[in-house]
């Protein structure tokens, strides 16, 4: 035992000899660190040298040595300056806090500052050392501890502190006021119902002629106004005195003290424009207060240095949020103009960003500059160029459109990719609210699809196709136009040839029997498309629009049927399995089913404009929106009722649409499962338009149908196995089946889809409407809360009808689906049926409006009406 007490004695001795080696006596001062660690060539040596340093000062830290502690917390912040780990140090920043010398103190206060905050429980042992700091009869000590609970101050510290810091605010030191008005506004962000303890206290920092004691009172003035509308109330009364402070402040001679670049205390009008915004913000008294002087300051400060801009910037911001005249809007929008002109970046970028900020104010003045705007469209600088293209969308009106439209459409050639989409889809939003003409639109839509190449979203290309498609009379020059831009274009442009084929497809007879304005052989239009279908440049949504369009031609073109038979075969083993369906089923239209082909690839009726007008009457639960033709009918729908129930239902019901053409329909979708809206189709249609689409083997229920148009674009892919037995039932069966070509369309049924089996009911028929020759029958099943209508036309007029259009709508209680009718025209005597569903999951009666079109003998009729005379039945 001895021996080993002898070896462990032995090799403390020596580790102390070596300790005593290696210590300094006197540890190395600031300046040579900073020193040694700038020496430093790599990352290594300097992580080498304050580790180093590091590791003497945590030993001096145990070893209790107080006469070096300063110097090393000195250095300890250094390192923590630089991103090193000091955290060790905090306990000796509050032994520096205590210590009676101002020196230790300072440095200890800074530590706090630095390695301590709020969420560390350490913190909280100093609030002793801050009372008695705050107690001192020194200002410097007393400054100390304001700044430092000014910084780190927690909930519980202000609440411990803030009557302490509430009698230095009253203190007669300004350097003392200063300090703890800053403190004030910790504390009230802290905890802001200790806001009105400072209330008397600060109203009198305004009386002070102190500039530091002034810009510390307004900024705690602003934060109590932010935070408390009572707070804001009450400094109301304040506002005279702060025109009276910044009208001193601008008209004062020359003062060294507070000048800079001959602008007399920037910061504090800057602080005091701020608080003014606040205080006139819809308030007229205030802002007709305080008119005059920010005329005076918008007028009379020099613009030619950041300074002066500093200060106009400001002013313009108060001009803008306040209720000012109008003289004084346009003053600040030309303050904005000069600023667009400055040869400083920033502040050009600060004149966009502010301009767009305020155009919808005053955007006649904001127009005056329309040109210096469209100049920063061609600035060096990316984000001076996103800033004014935004702000040119925002300036775009019915008087500019053609000028405006003209610029963009430069500025989208030549601009950066992450540009293009968000330009192209603003462009066409622009172009369809202030289009002057169709043809002018369409020139535009296609312009927009060729410059933005590959960048076009998905959006730009269906717009470009509804326009073409609704634009009846300007369609033959639309497919012309894009004809001449398919046979010259380049193929990795994908969005202008999706448009192209689209529309060929659809319009192609008109491009070749020469309404279009161009010569086109039928070969031309083969060996186009075959140059698509086999490129590799091309995409596979891109091939999908060009073989539909190839489909739709077949059912155009006179001499080339065979070769379109040919190219549609082929794609029968392509790679990709959606072109591969689409190759066999459109293949058996040649073969097993051609007599159906003729009536299946008929021109699709106009597509339903869904883009919502910001002056229309809506009702978005229903998707139906009420157009100007129809208010009387609106009007007549939301009059007041006596019954309170019914006055409520009635202001519910839909206005139905109108002004639309013959052959569109209006099917209102329940409000919780959106479905598509579709339109008349004729009869063999109903019956084999699910031909192409994806589908299952057995019947689905009734959904809304869709045009083989849809295939287009449709992702969806089945077994192309199943395509003739399909077929083969389709046309054995009488009964129409209508289904979805998206097999996600069919999974996620709409909520009036009735189930297979129906339950046949005993409810009566009625006679819903008999008037003008056409008399409107109908019968009832029920199925739980879902009610199928089974409706029948039938003519009594005597001559042909034909664009038979039936339209209605319910309470906004009820949920309404329309399904294709049987078909669109009418025989003397003869018929044609709908089904209509209505969900009523309330049990509330049914009421039903109702709006009907047609045509006979040339001319259009119209009428409208309600059916109030529903069975009991149905609702009981």
């Amino acid at each position: 035992m001895s021996s080993i007490k002898q070896v462990i004695n032995d090799a403390v001795e020596k580790g102390k000899e070596v300790y005593e080696k290696v210590r300094q006596p006197n540890p190395i001062r600031l300046r040579d660190l900073i020193r040694q660690i700038r020496s430093a060539k790599t990352a290594a040596e300097e992580r080498a040298v304050v580790n180093r340093e590091c590791a003497y000062i945590r030993l001096t830290f145990r070893e209790e040595d107080s006469v070096w502690r300063c110097r090393n917390v000195a250095k300890l912040l250094y390192i923590h300056m630089l991103g090193y780990p000091a955290h060790f140090g905090q306990m000796e920043c509050l032994k520096l806090i205590a210590s009676p010398r101002f020196t230790d103190k300072r440095i200890g206060y800074l530590g706090a500052m630095l390695l301590l905050d709020e969420r560390q429980d350490v913190h909280l042992l100093i609030t002793n050392s801050l009372k008695n700091d705050l107690n001192s009869s020194t200002q410097f000590v007393q400054g100390l501890a304001l700044c430092t609970l000014g910084a780190i101050a927690s909930p519980e510290m202000s609440r411990d502190l803030a009557g302490e810091v509430e009698r230095l605010l009253k203190s007669s030191n300004a350097y003392i006021r200063k300090k703890a008005a800053v403190c004030a506004l910790r504390i009230i962000c802290k905890v802001p119902e200790l806001m009105e303890m400072y209330l008397p206290a600060t109203r009198s920092l305004l009386s002070e002629k102190n500039h530091g004691v002034l810009i510390t009172g307004v900024t705690l003035i602003t934060e109590m106004c932010r935070q408390s509308p009572d707070m804001l109330a009450h400094f109301k009364k304040i506002v005279p005195n702060l025109v009276r402070i910044l009208k001193n402040l601008i008209m004062a001679g020359y003062s060294p003290e507070h000048d800079v670049q001959g602008v007399s205390d920037p910061f504090l009008q800057v602080k005091i424009l701020k608080l003014l915004r606040i205080l006139g913000h819809e308030d007229s008294e205030a802002s007709e207060t305080m008119n005059d002087i920010l005329a005076q300051v918008a007028t009379n400060t020099e613009s030619s240095k950041n300074v002066g801009n500093a200060i106009l910037y400001e002013t313009v911001l108060s001009i803008m949020d306040i209720k000012s005249e109008s003289g004084l809007r346009v003053l600040a929008i030309n303050i904005l103009g000069r600023f667009l002109l400055n040869a400083d970046k920033n502040i050009r970028y600060v004149a966009l960003n502010t301009l767009l900020r305020v155009v919808h104010a005053d955007n006649s003045a904001v127009q005056r500059h329309r040109t210096t705007i469209l100049e920063c469209l061609k600035d060096a600088d990316i984000s001076i160029r996103r800033r004014a293209m935004e702000l040119c969308f925002a300036l775009i009106n019915s008087n500019n459109i053609r000028t405006m439209m003209k610029e963009l459409l430069s500025f989208l050639e030549t601009a950066e990719p992450e540009f293009k989409a968000t330009c192209s889809s603003k462009c066409v939003l622009a172009a369809e609210k202030y289009s002057p003409n169709v043809r002018w639109h369409i020139d535009t839509l296609l312009k927009v699809v060729q410059a933005a190449g590959n960048h076009v979203p998905d959006d730009v290309v269906s717009s470009a196709i509804q326009l073409i498609s609704d634009a009846r009379t300007e369609q033959a020059y639309a497919v012309g136009e894009l004809w001449r831009h398919l046979s010259v274009a380049q193929l990795e442009f994908q969005p202008l040839i999706q448009v192209a084929t689209w529309c060929i497809g659809e319009f192609g007879d008109l491009l070749l029997n020469g309404q279009a304005d161009v010569t086109v052989v039928e070969s031309e239009l083969i060996e186009v498309y075959q140059r698509i279908l086999w490129s590799s440049q091309c995409s596979i949504p891109t091939k999908e629009y060009a073989l539909t369009s190839l489909m739709k031609l077949s059912a155009r073109l006179s001499h080339e049927v065979g070769s379109i038979q040919q190219v549609v075969s082929a794609f029968g083993s392509h790679l990709n399995i959606e072109l591969q369906q689409r190759g066999i089923e459109y293949n058996q239209l040649f073969t097993r089913h051609g007599h159906m082909r003729g009536a299946l690839l008929e021109r699709m009726p106009p597509f339903e404009n869904n883009r919502i007008q910001e002056n229309d009457k809506i009702a978005l639960t229903n998707g139906v929106d009420a157009s100007p033709d129809n208010q009387a009918l609106l009007n007549d729908f939301t009059a007041p009722n006596n019954n309170a129930n019914e006055n409520y239902e009635s202001n519910a019901l839909l206005d139905l649409l109108g002004g639309m053409d013959p052959g569109e329909s209006n099917a209102v979708q329940p409000s919780t499962t959106p479905a598509p809206v579709t339109a008349p189709a004729p009869a063999v249609n109903s019956d084999i338009l699910d031909l192409l689409g994806g589908l299952d083997s057995t019947p689905a229920a009734p959904v809304p149908a869709t045009n083989m148009n849809d295939t287009m674009s449709s992702g969806q892919s089945t077994n192309s196995s199943n395509s003739a037995y399909l077929l083969d039932g389709l046309l054995n069966n009488s009964t129409p089946i209508i289904t979805s070509l998206n097999p996600a369309a069919t999974t996620a049924s709409n909520t009036l889809t009735t189930p297979a089996v129906q339950k046949t009911s005993s409810i009566p028929g009625i006679n819903a409407y008999n008037k003008n020759g056409i008399k409107l029958d109908m019968t009832f099943e029920v199925q739980e809360t879902v009610t199928t209508i089974n409706m029948q036309a039938t003519n009594n007029t005597g001559t042909n009808v034909t664009d038979f259009l039936f339209q209605a709508a319910v309470p906004k209680s009820l949920q309404l689906q329309m399904l294709n009718p049987s078909s669109t025209s009418m025989a003397p005597t003869s018929t044609l049926n709908q089904i209509i569903k209505v969900n009523n999951p309330n049990k509330v009666a049914l009421r039903m409006r109702i709006k009907l079109s047609w045509s006979a003998n040339g001319s259009l009729v119209q009428d409208q009406g309600e059916i109030s005379n529903f069975p009991p039945a149905l609702w009981q």
